[in-house]
């Protein structure tokens, strides 16, 4: 595993049930990371710095020759759309668990992934087809597009090297800000210009191809709360679509893969605007959000994505895959939601993690371990699956009540309000909906966390007042609902 944290865990634990020997490699900052004391072997990768570690290409090699491997799976992020590195790791006579390297090379392109599903007859959001490094030129195009305009890395994605635009005046530095962040993320500066969709949702639907090619979709995952362009919460299916939107959008994600002959997990994500969706960009790899597709179809994603890479055909057709209830995840990141969603450190002292029917935790953190500043934010993935919507709003809500994560500040606060906003319950959101709802991000504490530390703070007092003699809990009138809603604002009773 070519990777950390809980996408190396995830992985060890397929190859486990496959019986697959699992190497692990780690930073010096990792050293007692899950992903290395779960794996069969481990093997340090250098200093903190990913540039020195997991961006290390010929060292991951070296420890891949030494360790005797067959396969390198590259998990998400770091090296695992770098067509180069797939090429090194097939150079090598090893196999690489993902799509051929012209694939990842041709779809990495943003500005070559646009032209090429153009071709194969998907409608694609207005914009250039080619990129600039210049301000100038870029000032140009946006005059033909209209404002507002989206620059965008050609190289990347993740919410990397982008930016906003809605004047001309806006534009000079903003460009530069987006060109050095391309620039630093992905090695390439080159940008490219949308037109700015005022309100679309982010759906994406998951594919998966062999060496046959077979190709069928998993059905669509919905990615429309977002903060800087980053995803918070998927779920599957989306509410916002019919059955035949549906089988037209999965339809169009079929050709898509087929147009570049692509083999492995994978995944192409639209915005979804008025009833019509435009192709955005294709990721080759396997997503953050894998686990709420794995739930609503029964099929192991990192599992297949290893028989296939082995060789092996995908013995279901697109007619035996069907769609049961709904499922929903919440990324839990170190981060201040007060500030931004700024990364936050820390030492993770105490870690109670919730469970019961229909309750996943996909983790890489662990009691005692730090969080640093070298990596992304994502401490683990709280899924939940339930038969509809409105019961996984409701199992999530219930699981988020029993996570704890003590050390370091968490977005999980943010998700519990999220689960009780009516907006969102009944489904009416987009891309925007976050920076629109400055009370999801507030400091403010909602009336019913309020209410509860109110009663907190009066039995407290009344029991420093009596000698701590009450023995009955009468003051908590309504006594369930009090109680209840200490636990949402992450208070426990103790006496």
């Amino acid at each position: 595993m070519a990777n950390r944290g809980e996408i190396a865990l995830r992985v060890i634990r397929a190859c486990r049930e496959l019986e697959i020997r699992s190497v692990a490699v780690f930073s010096e900052a990792d050293r007692l990371s899950p992903h290395v004391l779960e794996a069969d072997e481990a093997f340090l990768l250098g200093p903190a710095s990913a540039t020195e570690s997991y961006l290390n290409s010929g060292r991951i090699l070296a420890i891949a020759r030494k360790a005797s491997v067959r396969a390198i799976h590259p998990g998400y992020g770091f090296l695992s759309e770098n067509a180069s590195f797939a090429q090194a790791v097939i150079d090598d006579g090893l196999i690489f668990v993902g799509p051929a390297p012209e694939t990842i090379e041709a779809m990495g392109n943003k500005i070559e992934a646009r032209k090429r599903m153009k071709d194969a007859g998907l409608s694609i959001v207005p914009g250039l087809l080619h990129p600039t490094r210049d301000a100038e030129a870029a000032l140009a195009s946006a005059s033909e597009l209209g404002y507002p305009v989206l620059l965008k890395a050609a190289a990347g994605g993740g919410g990397k090297g982008m930016r906003v635009v809605s004047s001309p005046a806006e534009l000079p530095r903003a460009f530069e800000a987006a060109r050095r962040e391309a620039a630093a993320a992905f090695g390439d500066g080159a940008i490219y210009l949308e037109r700015f969709l005022k309100s679309p949702r982010h759906i994406e639907v998951q594919i998966l191809g062999d060496s046959f090619g077979s190709v069928v979709q998993l059905g669509e995952r919905e990615c429309s709360i977002q903060r800087r362009h980053q995803k918070l919460i998927e779920e599957a299916p989306s509410p916002a679509l019919s059955d035949a939107q549906r089988a037209e959008m999965g339809a169009a994600a079929v050709r898509a893969a087929c147009a570049v002959g692509y083999q492995g997990a994978g995944t192409i994500e639209f915005l979804w605007e008025g009833g019509e969706f435009h192709f955005l960009e294709m990721n080759t790899r396997i997503q953050v959000e894998h686990p709420v597709t794995e739930l609503v179809t029964g099929i192991d994603l990192v599992e297949w994505q290893i028989k296939i890479a082995s060789g092996q055909a995908i013995p279901f057709s697109q007619d035996d895959i069907v769609i049961r209830g709904h499922a929903i995840e919440c990324r839990i990141t170190a981060e201040n939601v007060a500030s931004g969603f700024l990364p936050a450190t820390g030492t993770i002292r105490r870690l109670n993690l919730p469970s019961g029917a229909g309750v996943r935790w996909d983790g890489g953190i662990r009691e005692g371990q730090e969080i640093g500043p070298y990596y992304d934010s994502l401490l683990g993935k709280l899924i939940v699956h339930a038969s509809d919507r409105d019961a996984a709003i409701n199992r999530m809500s219930r699981a988020l009540t029993e996570l704890s994560i003590e050390g370091v500040e968490t977005t999980a606060c943010f998700h519990q309000r999220l689960m009780r906003d009516p907006d969102f319950r009944t489904g009416i959101f987009d891309t925007h909906y976050v920076e629109q709802h400055p009370d999801l991000t507030s400091t403010r504490l909602p009336d019913d966390e309020a209410r509860a530390l109110a009663v907190l703070a009066a039995v407290l007092e009344h029991r420093e007042s009596t000698g701590g003699g009450s023995k009955r809990n009468d003051l908590l009138a309504p006594r369930g609902q009090a109680f209840n809603s200490w636990q949402r604002a992450g208070w426990r009773w103790a006496r």
